[in-house]
């Protein structure tokens, strides 16, 4: 009988898991048992889902707010504190900026953000901002352009981390360009960056270009300062 369930279990692509443990539910009716076994199939459901999320994302390292002090950073008044740690403000096709230092804890949050949403089972996808667009240049010279934008597309939260930190020549500035305007009022962007937008044009090297992804990213967005000195030099073992 035990094979025969496992086989059915298969059948119906529920995996082992519920074949396994089924024997340990504990029950007094038929509508109890069935309606616990349902219950155990649903969260394991719900497990794999946030995994397969958050392998989606290419996070670099997985983070969390568990620890994390907000105590030097500047949060505007038009997001409350809730909506980065629930990351509400993805329902609402909200953008963040994060400008500050090197090692402040930029990434740290954004990847924060993003782990909750994959939590909730959105599609989020974490890229280095340099790494995004050499993959899409790859994509136009190999002639897959259309079909990466499409996938991008179909995400909830797009995080583009250090942002600026390499110059791009014009055909990246332009694909970058066309990435967050299509993401302009569709979906969410979160930007992790150490320059304030008049030096943006260093980027880019096009003004009309430069104030195209500004008017875009600022007009559904909200910006953080992040202060204090680099926590990785502060824990830094050469320093100790």
């Amino acid at each position: 009988m035990k094979e025969l369930i496992k086989d059915y279990c298969k059948q119906l692509r529920w995996g082992n898991g519920l074949a396994k443990n089924y024997p340990h539910i504990a029950a007094d009716t038929h509508e109890e048992f069935l309606a616990k076994l349902l219950e155990m199939e649903l969260k394991t459901r719900e497990v794999h889902r946030q995994n397969r999320c958050l392998r989606q994302a290419s996070f670099d390292v997985i983070k969390t707010f568990n620890g994390y002090s907000l105590d030097h950073i500047e949060i505007p008044a038009s997001i409350p504190v809730d909506d980065l740690k629930t990351a509400a403000l993805l329902e609402r096709k909200e953008n963040l900026i994060f400008y500050g230092p090197v090692g402040t804890g930029k990434t740290h949050m954004a990847t924060a953000i993003g782990v909750e949403a994959c939590k909730q089972g959105k599609r989020v996808k974490f890229y280095r901002t340099a790494a995004l667009v050499n993959e899409l240049n790859d994509a136009q010279i190999a002639g897959n352009l259309g079909k990466m934008l499409k996938q991008l597309s179909k995400l909830d939260l797009l995080i583009c981390d250090e942002w600026g930190y390499i110059p791009l020549d014009r055909q990246g500035a332009q694909l970058l360009y066309q990435v967050v305007a299509d993401c302009y009022e569709k979906r969410s962007i979160i930007i992790t960056t150490n320059l304030e937008f008049s030096k943006w044009n260093g980027i880019f090297y096009d003004e009309k270009l430069t104030s195209a992804i500004i008017d875009r990213l600022i007009h559904h967005s909200h910006l953080l300062v992040f202060g204090g000195q680099s926590y990785r030099l502060t824990h830094s073992t050469i320093r100790k």
